[in-house]
């Protein structure tokens, strides 16, 4: 399974300022239910991304004021990247070796499309692995 058909049907793709405050970054997050989304520059060009994580280590923790701090100020800017084409697998590898829980998916064009969580893969391989148990199941049990 690649990319694309994980993310194909998805009408919105979340994304902020750079210029937004973390305070407002944090209402969106919730708003959006979402973990993390992406940052935008001046230009509409990806420039990062926020998440929960960036929020809870970089503002709460230090004790920090969310209202005065633009999302720039705390987002992450080392972004990994995946195409439409890549496949689960592939995605599972890059997120276990640069130990992230989100991967930046960006189309031919090199345009964001949003973001592919470590939840989205999840269902996936349980979908898969319960498809795997319950054909098993039917030749070890055959129906009578």
């Amino acid at each position: 399974m690649k990319v694309s058909d994980l993310i194909g049907s998805r009408k919105e793709v979340f994304s902020i300022a750079e210029e937004t405050s973390v305070h407002q970054a944090a209402q969106y997050l919730r708003e959006k239910q979402v973990r993390s989304v992406g940052v935008m520059d001046a230009n509409g060009k990806l420039s990062g991304v926020i998440s929960q994580s960036d929020v809870s280590d970089k503002v709460a923790a230090e004790n920090k004021c969310p209202a005065w701090m633009k999302t720039s100020d705390i987002m992450t800017r080392e972004l990994v990247t995946v195409t439409t084409e890549k496949t689960v697998d592939d995605c599972m590898r890059l997120m276990e070796q640069n130990s992230i829980f989100h991967l930046i998916v960006l189309d031919e064009r090199g345009e964001f499309r949003g973001m592919l969580s470590i939840s989205d893969i999840l269902r996936v391989v349980a979908s898969d692995e319960k498809a795997r148990a319950d054909l098993l199941e039917a030749f070890i049990f055959p129906p009578r």
